[in-house]
């Protein structure tokens, strides 16, 4: 009788934390408006995380508010945040408080190893101070000519496909073996592939696949934190191993090959380093690679600057799939936009030609071409590539509001009690789509928008991004690394091949899905991600 009395007064204590824990703590988000949830289990979950979720996030980001609750795991609010003062205080201000959640860490510590996306605070500090000169406008410029030699290879090889008459083009699958190619030479100072036949590098399609087969497993992700320490190491890959559902094994793979061959490249660096500039200058990219100059820079560091050996190839695989998936996506999707828009296509192809952009500029030319820039901005703003990044607070915090908010029971809300360990989803589209700010024509790709002065509810409001007034690259010491470098790679490719092709909608209807990185496939049934375009020669005019 008295085990069973104390089973019972057990059972009542868990049930009373886990009263506390999910509802009472987070009792001060009741009053945030959102969209109902259909599962207590799951939350909204499915529908914003899901495949099909493009339309439930839009309305998400654009219907509720700057502030919206969602709800996640056992009906746990999560909070959608897009005011511009909320978003520079969580990112800028209190940048310490709000930091990457252990899903998001622990994830990429399985995924990458110990690398600027699953470290923390001093320790991420040192990682980024490390990198940050490779990636500065300065090394941009010298790297600009490997850019522009990948993709004349690109050129060349598509031209070889339609010099018989117009053709169905895969553009993904080009601008993903372009994204691959170009950082491989210009990061990590190798070559995944010659671009001059069809063929399938093993790297290359383990990035393709890795973000769609984590989108499928996105509740296993949630629980990764409660197991992510449990054992040591060999046990871990032991149970992931043994683990009976097939899109685990399909990520483990995925996570072995690009392992494998991130240290393969490193050993070869790292013998070309020891022995001398000479035997780095015959390398692909010369030694002016990303990682040639990080493991230079990382060989002469004082010993307590110094990144060892693992974190070194951890940025290795991170800066891989990091510039692949993002920017030939997004470059996919501008050719989309193009084809959708003929005439932007032609005033563009004009700008490109007449300024001699497809056969090689210097930075600071390429960068002066008003309509090439509007082109890319008004992409990045409208469909950015990843929209559900996320913080989580170490303590309980208080977020100020430049658009008060009405509550559900009609109360003004001025700021917003944060409690610790609420989940904020940074509200990345519902702040570069705002029409009170971007005016009513702001779900419109209009890339005109950006050759006049933008609306001064834009420039005067407080929007932490570090790229152009949109949250796209995110903000604060934690904003995307690498995105001068997405830049330069996307203009570099629409110079060259808007230059050269016309590209027209096929009959094919293209379906964006939603994944950490959104990717295309024909149609809601195909698994596979593609985007043909119907590809022809230019021909001028002749007069």
């Amino acid at each position: 009788m008295g085990d069973a009395n104390y089973i019972t007064h057990l059972l009542l204590l868990v049930a009373a934390y886990l009263t506390w824990h999910y509802f009472w703590r987070f009792r001060s988000l009741n009053n945030i408006p959102g969209p109902a949830s259909k599962s207590f289990l799951k939350g909204n979950l499915p529908e914003f995380f899901g495949r099909y979720g493009t339309e439930f996030q839009k309305e998400v980001a654009l219907d509720y508010g700057p502030v919206v609750k969602m709800r996640g795991l056992l009906s746990r609010p999560i909070l959608y945040i897009s005011d511009p003062k909320a978003l520079h205080h969580l990112l800028i201000k209190e940048e310490t408080v709000f930091e990457e959640s252990q899903r998001f860490l622990s994830t990429n510590q399985v995924m990458f190893g110990p690398g600027l996306l699953s470290t923390l605070g001093e320790h991420h500090r040192k990682q980024r101070k490390m990198l940050n000169p490779v990636f500065s406008v300065a090394h941009m410029r010298e790297m600009l000519p490997i850019f522009y030699n990948v993709v004349h290879r690109v050129r060349d090889a598509i031209a070889t496909r339609v010099e018989n008459g117009q053709q169905d083009i895969d553009v993904l699958n080009w601008m993903g073996r372009t994204a691959l190619e170009l950082i491989g030479q210009g990061g990590l100072g190798y070559s995944f592939d010659p671009l001059t036949e069809d063929m399938k590098d093993s790297y290359g399609h383990a990035l393709k696949q890795l973000l769609p087969n984590l989108t499928t497993i996105e509740i296993i992700r949630r629980l990764l934190p409660l197991v992510a320490g449990l054992g040591p190491a060999w046990f871990r890959r032991r149970v992931a191993e043994m683990f009976p559902w097939k899109p685990v094994q399909r990520v483990r793979r995925v996570v072995d090959t690009m392992h494998e061959r991130s240290m393969a490249i490193y050993k070869e660096k790292q013998v070309a380093l020891r022995n001398g500039d000479e035997a780095v200058a015959k390398q692909i990219g010369s030694g002016k690679d990303i990682m040639s100059i990080l493991m230079r820079a990382n060989m002469n560091a004082l010993q307590a600057d110094r990144l060892p050996e693992e974190e070194v190839i951890a940025q290795m695989s991170i800066l891989s799939f990091a510039a692949t998936d993002t920017t030939s996506n997004t470059v996919s999707r501008i050719l989309q936009l193009l084809a959708e828009h003929p005439d932007i296509q032609e005033k563009l192809r004009i700008e490109l030609i007449s300024s001699g952009a497809g056969n090689g500029l210097p930075y600071d030319a390429l960068n002066k071409l008003p309509l090439l820039d509007a082109v890319c901005r008004e992409s990045l703003r409208l469909y950015p590539p990843v929209v559900t990044v996320a913080r989580v607070p170490n303590r309980d915090s208080v977020l100020p509001l430049l658009e008060p908010i009405r509550g559900i029971d009609g109360k003004i809300m001025t700021e917003v009690h944060v409690p610790k360990g609420t989940e904020v989803i940074i509200g990345v589209l519902g702040s570069n789509a705002n029409k009170a700010r971007w005016g009513e024509d702001a779900l419109e790709w209009k890339p005109e928008r950006w050759l006049s002065p933008l609306p001064k509810a834009v420039t005067d409001a407080p929007i932490p991004g570090v790229y152009s007034n949109l949250m796209s690259f995110l903000g604060g010491k934690r904003a995307c690394i690498g995105f001068k470098f997405s830049e330069m790679e996307m203009k570099v490719v629409l110079a060259v091949l808007v230059s050269s092709f016309t590209f027209e909608l096929t009959d094919d209807p293209i379906e964006w899905n939603v994944a950490g990185v959104r990717y295309p496939t024909i149609g809601r049934e195909s698994d596979v991600p593609e985007l043909p375009l119907k590809v022809s020669l230019y021909k001028p005019a002749i007069i």
